[in-house]
Order: structure tokens, then C-alpha cells, then sequence
């Protein structure tokens, strides 16, 4: 498997029932990094803090701040 498709964007299909990680170093799965967002992490640093982990290669810094502007986005289209 190539290196960049272990770091790939993290999509959630319709009826997938899958862990998608979306930090493969530290094991940090998408529903965990959704959890900290919800609590209140506004940047990636926040996301480690609060799923106990350290950045090591940051590879996945980019996705965790997509998810990051994602869960943003969707709060200002519900305020509207």
C-alpha cells in the first residue's frame, strides 16, 4: 500500500459501519477525533490533548483540521 493512501482524506460512506483512522500513528479513529471536536477542540493540538496523543509525523493534521472546518461549517448553516 502506498504511504499517501494510509493519509488519504477520511470519508464516511452512507451504511458503513467502518473505523476509519484518521491518525494512523497514534491509532486515533475518526469517531474519536469527531468526539473532541464536539467537546470543544478548535485545532488539531486540541485533538491529540484530548484523544491522549502527541503529533508524530503530522500527516494527518490537514484531515483533522478539514473535519475541524466541517463541524464549523455545519454549526454556521444551522445558526442561519
Amino acid at each position: 500500500m502506498r504511504q499517501d493512501a494510509l493519509h488519504a482524506p477520511v470519508r464516511r460512506l452512507k451504511g458503513s459501519r467502518r473505523l476509519m483512522y484518521v491518525c494512523n500513528c497514534n491509532g486515533i479513529r475518526e469517531r474519536d477525533a469527531h468526539a473532541a471536536i464536539e467537546s470543544g477542540a478548535k485545532r488539531p493540538a486540541e485533538v491529540f490533548r484530548r484523544c491522549q496523543a502527541t503529533p508524530r509525523c503530522v500527516k494527518c493534521v490537514p484531515d483533522i483540521r478539514r473535519m475541524i472546518e466541517q463541524v464549523e461549517q455545519t454549526l454556521l448553516y444551522a445558526a442561519e
